[in-house]
């Protein structure tokens, strides 16, 4: 009786592994939802690969941002400048040069606020988009508290010794005291001290100034002045005032009133009083004779 052969029903090896593979979670996820899109992004990528479909929709985009942005509610009409005096008012619309209308998404409002605090006269701003479609500036300005006098002419300094501005005459602010000398502005606050002090010679006081980078001199009317040393000024400046209103000590010929050494004060007669004083010893002479 012949044999017959019979195949194994048997699955090979092979492809049992692919049934199994076939069972898994994770690939029929793949064949339902990462074999769609993929077909669809290289579907997209070939479509963008042409640059008139590339520039068809960065132009639609460009058009609905541009709507967006344009919207009445986004579009800033006006400005306004609030702590500002007139003049720097002006200075604050001259930096911001803005052609309003505009849409606030168009407004670089922290290059804006730079260049407002670039201003010699302001010490801080602050820029925001208030209701109504309205850039609101908010200006602080530096407070001049004194005059200086330097090489380069005068300029109007804060308490820091910051430049507020420049004047022509000064008359322009007089009731501003005036400070002098090379480099008298980086010890703005040591000047307010002494000014502080000289108080009571207030109606004679014309100047403080900065000698030699070092001390400072009191210039009074009449070319009187009080040379103060390099530390100390405050206390020194006091003890002269006090000697002044115990027995009118600048009221006298003086030119100089020197303290630069404490323990050893100086008085420098001017040039009437010293020829009155020879004239007098003079005249002292003959009549011994």
């Amino acid at each position: 009786m012949p044999q017959i052969s019979r195949s194994d029903p048997a699955p090979s090896r092979l492809r049992y592994r692919l049934q199994r593979m076939m069972l898994t979670p994770l690939y029929r996820r793949l064949l339902r939802i990462g074999l769609p899109l993929a077909i669809v992004f290289g579907g997209a990528a070939l479509w963008f690969s042409d640059q008139g479909n590339r520039d068809t929709v960065f132009g639609m985009v460009t058009e609905l941002r541009t709507a967006f942005e344009q919207r009445p509610e986004f579009m800033v009409t006006e400005m306004a400048i609030s702590g500002a005096s007139a003049g720097v008012a002006e200075e604050v619309r001259r930096v911001l040069t803005v052609a309003l209308p505009i849409s606030s998404f168009e407004l670089p409002l922290d290059a804006m606020r730079e260049k407002v605090n670039g201003l010699d006269a302001v010490e801080s701003a602050r820029l925001r988009i208030a209701q109504g479609g309205i850039l609101q500036v908010d200006v602080v300005e530096r407070l001049p508290v004194v005059v200086w006098r330097s090489e380069d002419g005068l300029e109007i300094l804060d308490k820091n010794g910051v430049h507020v501005g420049s004047l022509v005459h000064r008359g322009e602010y007089p009731d501003l005291p005036l400070i002098a000398g090379l480099g008298a502005d980086k010890y703005v606050g040591e000047a307010l001290a002494l000014l502080a002090a000289a108080q009571p010679l207030l109606p004679r006081l014309r100047a403080v100034q900065r000698i030699g980078q070092r001390r400072w001199d009191v210039v009074l009317d009449r070319d009187q002045r009080i040379l103060l040393p390099e530390t100390g000024a405050v206390q020194a400046l006091e003890r002269a005032i006090a000697m002044d209103q115990a027995v009118d000590l600048l009221s006298r010929d003086l030119q100089l009133v020197d303290l630069r050494l404490s323990q050893r004060p100086t008085l420098r007669l001017t040039e009437y009083a010293i020829q009155e004083l020879r004239e007098m010893k003079t005249m002292k002479v003959g009549d011994n004779r």
